[in-house]
C-alpha cells in the first residue's frame, strides 16, 4: 500500500510549519512576548495537523473498480457476515457478477465480527410482481474471505483485479 502523495506533501509542509512556529514559540517564551500563548495553541494545532495529514497518507486505500461493474449503494450491513446493496432496476446478469464482486472487494474487515472470515455480499433487486405488490430477488452473490482475501462470485472464483 503506497502513501497518498497529497496528504504525504501536505504533512511535510505541515511538519515544516511546526517546527518554524516551535521556534517562534521559544522565542516567544524567551523574550516575553504578549502571543506567546496563543502561539502555543497555534504551534499544537499545526502539529496535530501535520499528524493526521500523514496517518491519513499511511492509511490511505482506494477504492477498487472491478470491469463492467456499476455503483450500487449498500442498503444493510449487520457489521457481521451479511452485506446487501441495492440494484437498479435495468441492471443486466454480467453487470449484476461485476458489481457484487466491486462490492465485495471494497468492503473493510475492522471491526466485523466474522468467526469464520467470510462475508457475503448480495446484490438484490426488486421483482414487480403486480400492481404495488414486489418481493426481493437476490440477482448475485459474492464471498468474501478476509483470511486469505479471495472473493468468489456466486460460487466460482473471482478474477483478481
Amino acid at each position: 500500500m503506497s502513501p497518498d502523495p497529497i496528504s504525504l506533501l501536505a504533512g511535510q509542509w505541515l511538519g515544516a510549519a511546526s517546527g518554524l512556529l516551535g521556534v517562534l514559540t521559544i522565542a516567544g517564551f524567551a523574550l516575553r512576548w504578549g502571543i506567546r500563548f496563543r502561539l502555543v495553541g497555534i504551534t499544537s494545532f499545526t502539529v496535530l495537523l501535520c499528524l493526521s495529514c500523514l496517518a491519513f497518507s499511511v492509511s490511505y486505500r482506494p477504492r477498487v473498480v472491478v470491469e463492467g461493474a456499476v455503483g450500487v449503494p449498500v442498503v444493510f450491513d449487520n457489521g457481521g457476515d451479511l452485506v446487501v446493496a441495492a440494484a437498479p432496476a435495468d441492471l443486466d446478469p454480467a453487470t449484476a457478477r461485476a458489481s457484487a464482486e466491486q462490492v465485495a472487494r471494497n468492503l473493510s474487515g475492522g471491526g466485523r465480527t466474522i468467526p469464520e472470515g467470510l462475508v457475503r455480499v448480495r446484490l438484490r433487486g426488486v421483482d414487480r410482481v403486480a400492481p404495488g405488490l414486489s418481493r426481493p430477488l437476490v440477482l448475485a452473490e459474492a464471498t468474501r474471505n478476509f483470511d486469505d482475501g479471495t472473493v468468489s462470485v456466486d460460487g466460482r472464483p473471482a478474477a483478481t483485479p
